[in-house]
């Protein structure tokens, strides 16, 4: 008789309490020394959405799953927070950031468009404490996705999308970067993914 929906997930929270316990490695690690296996957990997921394998998929989002259980275990031993927190958390971000579905008995109609507007509304009013433009952004983000990411919020307050600029008296690596701002400013317009756009380009070369 296979588990009841929802098992699994419990029994993990009970894997990982006694992984953290029993086994020395897993007991030495913090968030800073785990960091780097999430980044590459997150890269492999990546890789087996673009191979388009269901199998390998579901593989690596295990293995993703298993850096948030780990890094929830840590925490609930310093009795900062659990996974239940995390959980908890989420659900009511979705709650509010999705009034569309949840503020009535009935869910509104709209595109999908207009949801992603409203998020960001949502989104922007919960972290109206930031004044700076890049507050919130990880710096570590992939440079395309770190520019369309610094577009939106330009747009968002009435800036224009960059041009590129040929006459530019700068070096070449500055004219270059001009280009490819353009890029995905242009990107943007076409609603088109830039750093997915490129990705699939270079897998066309393989």
């Amino acid at each position: 008789m296979g588990q009841a929906e929802g098992e699994p997930l419990v029994e993990f929270i009970e894997v990982m309490r006694r992984l953290r316990a029993e086994c020395p490695w897993k007991a030495e690690q913090t968030h800073r020394s785990l960091a780097r296996y999430l980044l590459e957990e997150t890269h492999e997921t990546l890789e087996a959405i673009d191979l388009g394998d269901d199998e390998h998929l579901r593989e690596e989002l295990g293995d993703l799953l298993l850096q948030v259980y780990f890094h929830a275990a840590i925490a609930e031993e310093r009795g900062a927070w659990n996974l239940d927190d995390v959980a908890a958390g989420v659900i009511a971000k979705m709650r509010r950031r999705n009034p569309h579905v949840f503020a009535s008995s009935e869910p509104t109609e709209l595109t999908a468009a207009e949801v992603n507007d409203a998020w960001q509304v949502a989104k922007a009013a919960e972290k109206s404490t930031r004044s700076a433009l890049t507050d919130g952004l990880p710096p570590g983000l992939p440079a395309l996705l770190y520019a369309d990411k610094v577009l939106d919020r330009l747009a968002r307050v009435g800036d224009a999308p960059p041009v590129a600029d040929t006459t530019s008296s700068g070096g070449a690596a500055d004219r270059l970067g001009d280009r490819l701002l353009a890029l995905v400013a242009e990107a943007r317009v076409e609603g088109i993914d830039p750093e997915q756009a490129l990705r699939n380009a270079v897998g066309r070369l393989l």
